[in-house]
C-alpha cells in the first residue's frame, strides 16, 4: 500500500520512499510513500524523477501507485528520493482550483450540476446542465469566478469517514455520483464560503494563487449540456 502523500500536503516538491514492489515488463516500481499524483478527476498524472530516472507516467494499482520510469529499475528495498516536476505540477494546481471556483460559482448562481471536465496545465473545460447558454451569461459567469479569486478564499483539504462526508449537503457536484461503494475514507476540498465537495486531486491554498482566468469558448454538448473552456494566465 502506497501512503499518499500528495493527499495532505500537495506543496511537497521532494520526498524518500523505499520500493516495495518491481514490474519490470512495465518498467514500474511501487513505493511505500509517494507525492507523484497518479490521475484522476480530469486531473493528469504528475511526472518528474525517481531514483535519477524520468517518471513518465503514474497511476493507481490496486493500493499501490505505480511509477514508470525510462531506466533501470531500482532494487525491491532501495531507498530513493522522488522529485515533482514542479511547475507543471503546480500549474495543475492553480488549475484545478480554478475548476472548483467555476463549478463552486455556476452551482451557487444557477443549481447547475457537472456532467463532466478535463484539464491540462492552465486549461480545462467543464460540462454543466445547463439548457442554454448565451455570450452574456458567459461573460458573467467570468466575471464572478475572477471576483470568487480575488477575494483571497482559503482552500481547506480533509480527510473524513464515509458517513461523516456523506453528511455534508451537495457533496457530489457531479451529475452522477463518483465514488466507489468501497471507499470507506473520503477526500473533500473546501474553498471557504464558496465550495465544498468530493475530490482526489491538488489544489492551491487560497483562491488568490490562481490568477485571472478567461473563458475562451462554449459550445452546446446536447439539450441540458453546455461546455465551458476555461484558459489560466500565466
Amino acid at each position: 500500500m502506497t501512503d499518499l502523500l500528495y493527499q495532505t500536503d500537495g506543496y511537497l516538491k521532494e520526498f524518500e520512499a523505499v520500493v516495495t514492489a518491481s514490474f519490470p515488463d512495465e518498467k514500474a516500481v511501487a513505493l511505500d510513500r509517494s507525492a507523484f499524483y497518479p490521475g484522476g478527476g480530469g486531473q493528469p498524472n504528475d511526472v518528474g524523477k525517481l531514483a535519477g530516472l524520468n517518471v513518465v507516467k503514474v497511476k493507481k494499482a490496486g493500493d499501490d501507485v505505480l511509477h514508470f520510469l525510462d531506466g533501470d529499475l531500482p532494487a525491491v528495498g532501495a531507498v530513493v528520493r522522488g522529485m515533482i516536476d514542479w511547475d507543471r505540477r503546480y500549474q495543475l494546481m492553480r488549475t484545478h482550483t480554478a475548476m472548483h471556483i467555476l463549478c463552486g460559482t455556476v452551482f451557487r448562481d444557477y443549481g447547475a450540476l457537472v456532467t463532466g471536465g478535463d484539464m491540462e496545465p492552465l486549461k480545462g473545460r467543464m460540462d454543466f446542465e445547463f439548457e442554454r447558454l448565451q455570450k452574456e451569461l458567459v461573460s458573467v459567469i467570468e466575471a464572478a469566478v475572477n471576483l470568487e479569486i480575488q477575494a483571497g478564499r482559503a482552500v481547506k483539504v480533509q480527510i473524513l469517514p464515509r458517513d461523516k462526508a456523506f453528511q455534508i449537503p451537495d457533496l457530489i457536484r457531479t451529475k452522477i455520483n463518483l465514488l466507489p461503494e468501497g471507499i470507506q475514507q473520503v477526500r473533500t476540498v473546501e474553498i471557504v464560503g464558496l465550495d465544498l465537495q468530493a475530490d482526489g486531486g491538488t489544489h492551491v491554498e487560497n483562491t488568490s494563487e490562481v490568477g485571472h482566468i478567461r473563458i475562451v469558448d462554449y459550445k452546446s454538448k446536447g439539450a441540458a449540456n453546455k461546455r465551458i473552456y476555461v484558459e489560466i494566465d500565466g
